[in-house]
């Protein structure tokens, strides 16, 4: 069986990728990073989500010497050219506080009307070898962004974006069903034939 290593220490993410790892048939151990707490967490200098995700595997490919995936996401807004994007988790300064990147998002986005609130969750997903092989596959979920935020679940902008053809936000969907929609369980399914091919 082949131990592969996710670059992350989350483990409702690891316990999705197992899951669709598991639906496909694969047979692969998944182990989060936090399996090798000796190798450092990634600066993600790249200007791209694949860029930053490549970084990730490749580092922890590297210094284990096992398979690695890792993947990066954020929103992306049509009228502010695809921003905040890379700057997702930070987009009010300090990184990872949900709130103030909403709420400085939906200042910045007060006057613009419904027809141009156009958004997209995307997500690149990284399988890098250590023999230098690498891909990289994409996710995306479509909608667009509500004036005020609704809903209890998920986290970061899950409040304010509204898939396409649904009513209500990612925040009000079940876990069950903003999994099997998000821009990660779409990029982490793409790579399953990746993995296939890869490593059998």
């Amino acid at each position: 069986m082949t131990r592969l290593i996710l670059a992350t220490r989350n483990a409702g993410k690891i316990a999705e990728l197992r899951a669709i790892l598991s639906d496909a048939g694969l047979p692969h151990e998944l182990v989060g990073s936090d399996a090798y707490p000796d190798v450092p967490d990634v600066k993600e200098t790249g200007v791209t989500f694949a860029e930053n995700a490549l970084l990730k595997a490749r580092t922890l490919a590297r210094a284990t010497g096992l398979p690695a995936v890792a993947d990066d996401s954020g929103l992306c807004v049509d009228v502010l050219g695809g921003a905040p994007g890379i700057f997702s988790a930070r987009w009010a300064g300090s990184h990872g506080d949900d709130r103030a990147n909403l709420e400085l998002l939906l200042a910045q986005l007060a006057d613009i009307d419904d027809a141009h609130r156009g958004a997209h969750f995307a997500c690149a997903a990284a399988l890098a070898l250590p023999d230098g092989t690498e891909r990289v596959v994409e996710g995306r979920l479509l909608g667009h962004l509500r004036h005020t935020p609704a809903g209890t679940g998920g986290f970061g902008y899950d409040p304010i974006l509204q898939p396409q053809n649904d009513t209500r936000t990612c925040a009000e969907l079940t876990p069950a069903e903003k999994n099997a929609i998000s821009h990660r369980g779409q990029a982490f399914r793409a790579l399953v034939p990746v993995i296939k091919e890869l490593l059998g």
